[in-house]
């Protein structure tokens, strides 16, 4: 029977109408859809990749925060609407942003005057006293010890390329798609005979990027083709200069905001163009302007010889600003300014010459983009491929409309793989660059952006997946901790806390170290400086810039814990403190506690490898840490308490779970340990009571839908709390709520979902990735050297990845982890140790039990097989 009998025949009419009349009890207009994509009367396009890792849809995005696909390379970023006609690409450049010293000279990064500091000491004195004191343990307001922001400004959008192609008439077979084994962005469709193919990608090795636009039909040829800038795109983004460098290139200089004094942020792009033939005419055209008005041009491509044509044309563009890490301490009065970036991007096209060909970019970009995130790592959930029609032939935004919470099936769990895939994409492509990825990554649209897309409490959660999933992206994280919060934060511990050792920092970029107003008191920054670390066993990096890192905040904590004068049980507790967004103001706050005992941890299990000999100062750690709360009280409710005097309620819904730090990601109540965290205030617990107080902590803080809540972040980390706990049901449920509720048609992770235009915030996406993992393999921190690492195979596999492997896993100590699974169980597992490690012991956990015992050596292999 023929393609059309069938569509005609009576038995497929009726087949198709049960299945219609069945769809309507489900989501009617999304599932006739899909439906119609089930049958196949729709494809996936043609360079979608095979394996199905991508995202793809049959419509334009219009919708900044939902629809747009990204693209980046750290240095810079796009976002692609996948235009036809006209493509209007929105543009970002990492450390453009709207404050700091750039929009006034007096901005000191948040913190009190040098003459403040003996007010400073006699108020925090004061607040102390107070605290100890009252008969609840709070304090209404710390504000005496806080600053306006002030010009703390925003992360900045950075204007938009308008790529136009002079063609009219119908448009048909449209389709654009992210293809996330490549990381290129493509937009296909058919009009006035020609088919066209626009392709955009960020090329981490030349810091461009590059939009190539052809047409794949034999004969035919591309019309005259403009690319313009455009600022007006852009919210209140002030009007650059934009002239002709050449006869084929944009120059745009501009500032970022109106500020008479100093100028404010400088920026600058240069575009340039070239056509495929010598036939080609690339012309930059100088257009007259209104008197007073900034200069403006375009530049304009057409083929000048009909019988050759124009068969292609690419715009490379570099863009940078004057801000400079390196001008970030005393010693340039912490300006932040640096060179003009023009001579820097004419450098940067000499990597990216005229006379390359698209082609080797485009292979050089691949290259580098699969050995940082395919060629080390790969997590499948099924045997099968996903290329089957009902699968990749579904356009993501659909996908995502039939995703149900709880459901199994393979569309789920399709859906499911390329959200951990572009998780982890996402984090390579805004990362790898100067500064880490901010609240945002480093796509950001306008120049004012919910919470400034800043990079404080939330930055944190970005880099969860990093170490274990084989991403080496962290650097810029750990340049930004060293140039830029250290050199103020050193300033903030003498003049807000009277401490004269040390580091403390509250928020974010330009050195904003002092405390805000309606800020806190909080940061977990140094997990992932001992975590690369403890991964790696990278001793010259440690030696250099990580343990110089540790060592700066420990010493500022050894000096701000001070004996408990409300319970005087003999402790050192942290005061004043909050917990993270939560509105007491105590002493012993659990998060400051279990964070400031894992950071002493850290430093000594790092002493040897650090060659410091510092021993006084290692003795000075070692008998405050066992003096110190930990952090861990079990409250009347069973629960663990968030606040050493007793202060939970059954109904605090709050987003955060900051008592739970030691949980995950942090170690203090997962690997809780009797012999060095008990004591104090309570009695010692066990293992099994304190694990039990933070299940119930859990259980009451919801499923992250509380006051102020609605945002993927807070979802995806109870999943990954869950998933610590064994809990696979829980585990799946709440992820699987997290993608149903928090995630828009191009899988961004948004706050305030029912917002047509919500805000990204991409610490969900990266948190997402970060609790699969952790339902997969588990290898929490230990509190000593000498303490078994406990590996756990599958500890939280949900019944839906039932099959799949996983390779090119890192985990402690140095280990890399191979493993495959079938119908849910453990089929084998591979671990490999690399050549220089510090040799520790490990237990190999599945389902309950010991699989191996052994004590890692340099080199060696152990291999589980035959379950």
């Amino acid at each position: 029977m023929g393609s059309d009998e069938l569509l005609t025949s009576p038995s497929f009419l009726f087949l198709l109408m049960a299945r219609l009349l069945l769809l309507v009890k489900l989501r009617i207009l999304g599932a006739f859809v899909a439906l119609i994509h089930l049958l196949g009367l729709t494809r996936a396009p043609a360079g979608f990749p095979h394996s199905g890792n991508g995202l793809w849809y049959n419509k334009p995005g219009t919708l900044w925060s939902r629809e747009l696909l990204p693209v980046g390379n750290g240095y810079q970023a796009a976002m692609i609407p996948g235009g036809t006609m006209q493509e209007a690409t929105q543009l970002n450049i990492e450390s453009l942003w709207s404050g700091g010293p750039f929009a006034d000279q007096a901005y000191n990064g948040g913190n009190k005057l040098p003459r403040e500091q003996t007010a400073m000491a006699e108020a925090m004195q004061s607040i102390r006293q107070t605290i100890f004191n009252d008969p609840t343990g709070d304090i209404d307001t710390i504000e005496v010890l806080a600053t306006d922001p002030g010009q703390y400004g925003s992360y900045a959008g950075a204007g938009y390329l308008l790529s136009n192609i002079n063609s009219t008439g119908p448009v048909t077979g449209y389709s654009r798609w992210l293809d996330l084994d490549e990381g290129v962005a493509r937009t296909t469709w058919t009009q006035a005979g020609a088919k066209y193919l626009r392709t955009t990608f960020c090329s981490h090795p030349t810091q461009a990027c590059t939009q190539h636009i052809t047409t794949t039909t034999p004969s035919a040829s591309l019309p005259s083709l403009s690319y313009t800038f455009s600022p007006g795109l852009e919210h209140n983004l002030p009007a650059p200069n934009v002239t002709c460098l050449n006869s084929s290139s944009l120059l745009v200089r501009g500032f970022v905001s109106v500020a008479p004094s100093p100028p404010s942020m400088l920026y600058s792009f240069i575009f340039r163009v070239s056509a495929s033939t010598a036939s080609s005419s690339v012309r930059c055209i100088q257009f007259p302007v209104p008197s007073g008005s900034p200069p403006n041009a375009t530049i304009e491509v057409t083929g000048t010889d009909n019988s050759a044509g124009l068969q292609e044309a690419h715009v490379t563009w570099v863009g940078s600003t004057d801000y400079s890490m390196d001008a970030g301490d005393a010693a340039h009065n912490f300006t932040f300014r640096g060179a003009d970036p023009h001579s820097s991007l004419l450098a940067l096209l000499l990597l990216s010459p005229a006379t390359f060909s698209v082609q080797s970019l485009l292979d050089q970009h691949i290259q580098d983009y699969k050995a940082t995130l395919t060629t080390p790592f790969c997590l499948s959930f099924s045997s099968s491929t996903w290329s089957i029609r009902n699968l990749v032939d579904i356009p993501t935004d659909i996908l995502l409309s039939q995703y149900a919470i709880d459901a199994g099936g393979k569309a789920n769990v399709y859906l499911e793989w390329v959200m951990f895939n572009y998780g982890r994409y996402l984090l390579a492509s805004s990362a790898r660059g100067l500064l880490p990825a901010n609240l945002q990554g480093k796509w950001a649209n306008g120049i004012g952006n919910a919470w400034s897309a800043d990079s404080n409490i939330n930055i944190q959660m970005n880099y969860w997946i990093a170490e274990t999933t084989n991403l080496d992206v962290t650097q810029s994280l750990f340049d930004f901790l060293q140039k830029t919060l250290a050199p103020r934060g050193a300033e903030t511990a003498k003049v807000l806390y009277n401490i004269t050792r040390g580091w403390v920092t509250h928020n974010e970029i330009f050195g904003h170290t002092g405390m805000k107003l309606g800020g806190g008191t909080f940061a977990q920054w140094m997990i992932h400086v001992w975590d690369h670390f403890d991964h790696t066993n990278d001793v010259t990096w440690w030696k250099c810039q990580g343990w110089p890192l540790i060592k700066g905040v420990a010493s500022f904590h050894l000096d701000k814990l001070i004996p408990d004068l409300y319970f005087n049980d003999s402790t050192l507790v942290v005061t004043p403190c909050n917990s993270p967004e939560q509105t007491p103001i105590t002493f012993g706050c659990a998060h400051a506690q279990q964070l400031i005992w894992q950071l002493l941890n850290a430093v000594e299990k790092g002493f040897a490898a650090s060659g410091d000999t510092d021993v006084v100062f290692l003795d000075e750690v070692r008998a405050k840490r066992d003096k110190m709360d930990k952090g861990l009280h079990i409250g009347s409710l069973g629960q663990l308490q968030e606040w050493k005097v007793e202060k939970d309620s059954l109904t605090d819904t709050h987003r955060h779970l900051s008592h739970l730090i030691g949980l995950y990601p942090g170690y203090a109540i997962i690997s809780y340990d009797e012999s060095l965290q008990g004591g104090g205030k309570q009695t010692t617990y066990t293992k099994d009571e304190v694990v039990s107080g933070a299940l119930i902590s859990l259980l009451h803080r919801g499923n992250g839908t509380g006051p102020d809540a609605d945002s993927g972040w807070e979802k995806v980390w109870r999943a990954a709390a869950w998933a610590q706990l064994g809990d696979r049901d829980r585990f799946y449920h709440e992820l699987s709520f997290a993608v149903s509720e928090n995630f828009g048609e191009n899988l961004f992770s948004l706050y305030d979902p029912s917002d047509s235009e919500a805000i990204f915030q991409i610490d969900g996406n990266l948190g997402y990735s970060a609790a699969v993992m952790n339902a997969i393999i588990q290898a929490p921190d230990v509190p000593t050297l000498a303490t078994p690492l406990i590996i756990t195979l599958l500890p939280a596999l949900p019944k839906q990845w039932d099959t799949g492997s996983i390779k090119g896993v890192r985990v402690r100590g140095g280990i890399s982890i191979n493993l495959c699974w079938t119908e849910g169980k453990l089929k084998q597992a591979s671990f490999s140790v690399d050549a220089l490690i510090i040799s520790r012991p490990v237990k190999v956990v599945y389902a309950g039990k010991v699989l191996r015992s052994f004590i890692t050596s340099p080199g060696s292999r152990e291999d589980i097989t035959g379950l």
